[in-house]
């Protein structure tokens, strides 16, 4: 007797686009069917939120590499906040799977709650390498307080606010008392 398995159904479309979206390669979410928790019973949902766990915690941990390594290796204080406001990018694409309409909404809630306190952390952890740095002996305080302004002026957790995404132009907003004050640095 020889069984044949047909296409998996809506979990494995889910587990092949997690597979592939935390190994990077990218794939369309839109393309993802919704999924019902009564669907499927309660073995299966907890391998598929260890599946969507596992994806979201790779991706972090990539993108949080790649940021380290390019703020270290920013030669000012602009690219460094450059690197930082593009990096933002990264934390979206997270933020949309952990809460891509097509969970369940108690599963969408935990695991967008989960990956916004990742991001909270984050920014946490720079300011604190800061105040490590600034207390170390031999350290140029003058680059410390520079780099710290940058970190905080390209906050990560911009991506948490409603009114800016961390794609939207912030100077594009139409009240003048939410735009970010500008500086002028002159010789």
């Amino acid at each position: 007797m020889s069984t044949y398995w047909g296409h998996g159904g809506p979990y494995e479309t889910w587990v092949d686009f997690l597979r592939r979206w935390a190994a990077e390669e990218n794939p369309d979410p839109a393309a993802l069917p919704p999924l019902a928790q009564e669907d499927f019973p309660g073995e299966t949902w907890e391998r598929f939120a260890l599946h969507l766990g596992e994806a979201l915690d790779t991706r972090l941990k990539s993108w949080a590499d790649r940021l380290t390594e390019a703020v270290l290796a920013a030669p000012d204080e602009f690219s460094a906040g450059r690197e930082l406001a593009q990096a933002r990018t990264g934390l979206l694409t997270v933020r949309a799977v952990a809460g891509h309409p097509g969970l369940p909404e108690t599963l969408r809630t935990r695991f967008r709650e989960l990956v916004d306190g990742q991001i909270t952390d984050l920014q946490q952890q720079l300011e604190r390498r800061l105040d490590d740095l600034a207390a170390a002996n031999g350290s140029d305080p003058r680059w410390v307080e520079q780099r710290r302004r940058t970190v905080r002026d390209n906050a990560l957790t911009a991506t948490l606010s409603p009114l800016n995404t961390g794609t939207a132009d912030p100077w594009a907003r139409t009240h003048t008392a939410d735009r970010p004050r500008r500086r002028v640095v002159t010789d």
